[in-house]
């Protein structure tokens, strides 16, 4: 098995990939283009791919307005899961997350997303809050790493 290659989506191929991984896990909430170049300006994003196959992506929300809390989302397409390909996006978003200054690490998961949720509990992150946002119908839920 290859190692896992991550790059910063850049070009409109690595934006689509981050795209479909994105709206392949939350449905609820779909992403187009522009909306991936904007929140590229404002987050570190990165795809994760095993050779030429697209496995994954991860978005970090740096801190900000003075605060040390960061948001790390680290997402894996369903046929990759298991393999601990989620656990090295996760680590590369923790490690940047810390260059940016976080000293507190939050995530988010759709509540429909088991695995998930599953995966953000076991690495310590406890629940702060659900909610569903306007004109969607399945909640969120925060987490705080402790």
């Amino acid at each position: 098995m290859s190692a896992l290659r991550f790059r910063r989506p850049v070009t409109d191929s690595e934006l689509a990939d981050w795209q479909h991984v994105h709206n392949t896990i939350i449905p609820a909430h779909l992403l187009s283009l522009d909306d991936i170049r904007e929140r590229s300006r404002r987050h570190h994003l990165e795809v994760a791919y095993l050779g030429e196959e697209l496995v994954g992506c991860s978005t970090v929300r740096p801190p900000e307005d003075g605060t040390r809390t960061a948001t790390v989302i680290a997402r894996v397409l369903a046929a990759h899961r298991g393999r601990g390909f989620g656990s090295e996006l996760y680590a590369r978003g923790l490690d940047r997350a810390r260059e940016l200054g976080a000293q507190v690490v939050e995530t988010v998961v759709l509540s429909s997303n088991a695995d998930g949720l599953r995966f953000a509990e076991r690495r310590g992150f406890v629940e702060l809050e659900r909610y569903v946002l306007p004109g969607e119908t399945v909640p969120w839920i925060d987490l705080r790493r402790r």
